[in-house]
């Protein structure tokens, strides 16, 4: 079975987080937020707090094939400071798959990961993709790697991951079950 880490910080923008964990769960792939905040219980950027499955430290990334960070402010801020995160994020992009939306790409920026490629993100964050041509698209895939644009790409972000991860059908029933038009 497929796994994926959501790492989830204070700040978070959570729509863009839990519309992925929930498609990716409905896809099959397993999937665990992980907390980088020193406790399981976050508080959004909207104030609405939940918890997470584990602390990112507890996690066993070897069984995961992807790790994805959520935009959000300041929850993107927390995850560019979190030399855990930063350093997952470089074992990943270097042998399995990494995504990030709406501010978060600029965390891969700033590690060189998007150096070379195609890449999008929220409006007036372009400067911070070091490297990256970034294309004002909604989701780009570019190898191994996905980025996404913002809250209103969360649901094609998802989808891209999941045919990622498993194939065009498995994307498609998704799609086709919560009536993507």
């Amino acid at each position: 079975m497929k796994c994926a880490v959501v790492f989830i910080a204070d700040g978070l923008e959570e729509c863009e987080a839990l519309v992925t964990v929930d498609l990716l769960r409905r896809a099959g792939i397993r999937v665990i937020t992980a907390s980088v905040s020193g406790t399981r219980e976050v508080t959004s950027s909207h104030q609405i707090t939940f918890r997470t499955d584990a602390l990112a430290e507890e996690v066993d990334y070897d069984s995961a094939d992807i790790v994805i960070l959520p935009g959000g402010m300041p929850g993107t801020l927390h995850l560019e400071e979190s030399e855990f995160v930063r350093r997952k994020c470089l074992d990943f992009a270097a042998e399995k798959y990494v995504a990030a939306i709406c501010a978060a790409p600029r965390v891969l920026g700033s590690l060189g990961i998007l150096r070379g490629r195609r890449a999008t993100c929220y409006p007036g964050n372009e400067e911070r993709l070091t490297g990256a041509e970034a294309t004002g698209e909604g989701v780009v895939r570019d190898g191994n790697v996905i980025t996404g644009q913002a809250l209103g790409s969360a649901i094609p972000f998802a989808l891209e991951i999941i045919r990622t991860l498993l194939d065009d059908a498995a994307a498609d029933k998704v799609a086709g079950a919560i009536v993507v038009r």
